[in-house]
């Protein structure tokens, strides 16, 4: 009894606009699902690697060249020099490992689909596909070490602008 005397007292103080009696507690609205936080991209890091690449290697430099008018050995000799100490910076900021360590040529069942870590190529079928021939075992960061950023740098400055006194 004592609930249809509380809705009486509800209904009344609603239709005469008071407020509603201690005894009701409204419902707190249902929290809406929301999807997680789509996390900003830090291209500090990414500025941060084309740097140190651009330090040791000069690659960006060479990149930014048009390098249309060189002969193929002179393109060579250069893509040796900047290969090895790219490879030696790679090597001292970053642990690489396959994401499939099989051997390429030879036919591979994926541990999963997800897109980003396997990419089928070539006459996928609708479904999920079983496996297939290993074209690159892709690369997987095992480890970053990157040097600690100063938050005064400007990371948008891959390589400062040189200015020879004589």
């Amino acid at each position: 009894m004592s609930r249809i005397l509380l809705a009486f007292r509800a209904f009344f103080a609603i239709l005469f606009g008071r407020p509603l009696p201690p005894e009701i507690k409204p419902a707190a609205p249902a929290p809406k699902p929301t999807a997680p936080a789509k996390a900003e991209p830090q291209p500090a890091y990414a500025l941060q690697f084309l740097a140190i690449l651009q330090r040791d290697s000069r690659l960006v430099d060479f990149l930014m060249e048009d390098i249309a008018s060189y002969e193929d050995d002179q393109i060579g000799a250069a893509v040796r020099t900047l290969h090895d100490q790219a490879r030696d910076s790679l090597a001292r900021y970053l642990s690489l490992q396959p994401v499939i360590d099989g051997v390429e040529g030879a036919y591979t069942r994926p541990a999963t689909s997800d897109p980003a870590t396997v990419k089928f190529i070539g006459n996928v079928p609708a479904g999920k596909p079983e496996g297939g021939v290993l074209r690159h075992k892709g690369w997987r960061a095992a480890k970053v070490d990157l040097p600690t950023l100063d938050p005064r740098q400007d990371v948008t400055i891959i390589a400062p602008a040189e200015i020879e006194i004589e």
